[in-house]
């Protein structure tokens, strides 16, 4: 962050007690944290948490996780229930954050769940361009490679987690 978001001012780095050097607005005469975007990844199985369900979307030919950005006053549980409802019209019985990670392209921070889900009727929303249920072996085959998508099902799957 360069400028003040309030005044436009240039920030200058200041160091604040406890927290090391933070942009400052000498005009506001404020620190400005970083602001960025939160968002949730879901590994959506089924009750017998033998099948995965990943969705291909916006033109793109590879199979990604369902994922959505979380709304103003929303904790992210609810946006865990909400997207998956929205996105696959399944219900969220279970879920359990797994793990999260700061994603530089798009100035996300990114909240990775497991949601067991009611059943496995989806019913798809226009974001969807196609899905399909997978054997766990078959999700490690055909999702996403070099994704943040893969780093977080493989990281759940294996236990150790790599983000490049």
């Amino acid at each position: 962050m360069e400028y003040c978001r309030f005044c436009g001012t240039q920030l200058v780095p200041r160091e604040l007690k406890n927290e090391g050097m933070v942009p400052y607005c000498e005009k506001c005469g404020e620190f400005r944290f970083p602001v960025f975007s939160t968002a949730v990844s879901m590994i959506v199985m089924n009750r017998c948490r033998d099948r995965i369900l990943l969705i291909k979307q916006y033109g793109r030919d590879s199979y990604i996780l369902v994922a959505g950005y979380v709304n103003k006053g929303e904790d992210a549980e609810n946006t865990v229930r909400r997207e998956v409802a929205e996105e696959t019209g399944l219900r969220v019985v279970e879920l359990h954050f797994n793990r999260s990670h700061y994603f530089k392209p798009s100035n996300t921070l990114m909240l990775n769940f497991t949601v067991i889900v009611e059943d496995e009727d989806v019913h798809p929303n226009e974001e969807i361009d196609s899905y399909r249920w997978f054997t766990v072996e078959e999700a490690k085959e055909n999702i996403r490679k070099r994704s943040l998508a893969e780093a977080f099902l493989l990281g759940y799957l294996t236990g150790t987690y790599h983000f490049t």
